[in-house]
């Protein structure tokens, strides 16, 4: 009886040492910097993050920022990060970017530069899409991404979250050339109030929403909540002052 639960032991023992090697393998095979862009198979093992936005030749990076957490939801026709689950819809378009070991994008040499826009893996079409997990979020257990396209005129859906609650959501879709290479984010943001309002009703008021897209840091379009009946509280775009001399500051 003793041998046979000794035999029984030695087996499991067996199992889960190979079991513990299969894990550390996968988990190399995915920390692995000599591959650039490397497909993650699961979307839910996407754990190894960017950290910044990686300009790739030929592409467009389309990014969102603001609130506590924000999700490209869809670009065209194509779903992108699912409001349900807070994950990429299709993990076949997850890509995990590496190889700059640890240094930021701007400070690598041109030689490593140009080493890691060969080792990425390319968008075949202007149907194609990459899915680039970007940091951890200011939401517990959610992840920010940013998606990489062709350029061209694309139209995009973003939810915002403004508050730590993933059932208030403030859903925003702009139409816009995205022609250019280079990083597009969308950002959000409370308006400012004036400083001279006397009304308590109106300070006691959220600030309204505002998003920006900018390009390379550079304004390029601007849109406000408006609280009117007229609008309906949907999100109207503003004329910017000064078109010739652009600016990522506030008004």
């Amino acid at each position: 009886m003793n041998e046979k639960i000794y035999t029984l032991f030695n087996k499991t023992a067996v199992a889960i040492s190979l079991l513990s090697l299969l894990a550390m393998s996968g988990c190399q095979s995915l920390l692995s910097s000599q591959s650039g862009y490397k497909k993650i198979e699961n979307a839910e093992q996407a754990q190894v993050w960017a950290g910044e936005i990686i300009p790739m030749l030929n592409e467009v990076n389309i990014a969102c920022a603001g609130t506590y957490h924000c999700e490209i939801t869809r670009i065209d026709n194509t779903a992108i990060i699912s409001t349900d689950t807070h994950k990429p819809v299709n993990s076949a378009l997850l890509v995990s970017m590496a190889g700059t070991n640890g240094k930021p994008y701007a400070k690598l040499s041109k030689a490593e530069q140009a080493q890691l826009q060969a080792k990425a893996s390319q968008l075949t079409n202007d149907k194609s899409v990459k899915i680039i997990p970007l940091t951890a979020s200011a939401m517990p257990n959610l992840t920010n991404y940013y998606a990489s396209v062709k350029p061209i005129k694309r139209e995009v859906h973003v939810n915002f979250y403004p508050e730590n609650n993933v059932d208030y959501i403030e859903r925003f879709a702009l139409i816009d050339e995205f022609k250019e290479q280079g990083t597009y984010v969308v950002q959000a943001y409370r308006q400012k109030l004036a400083e001279n309002n006397d009304s308590l009703l109106d300070s006691a008021s959220p600030t309204p929403l505002c998003i920006d897209l900018l390009k390379d840091k550079v304004l390029k379009r601007r849109f406000c909540k408006q609280p009117d009946a007229e609008s309906q509280g949907e999100f109207v775009e503003l004329v910017l002052a000064n078109k010739a001399n652009k600016n990522n500051k506030r008004d």
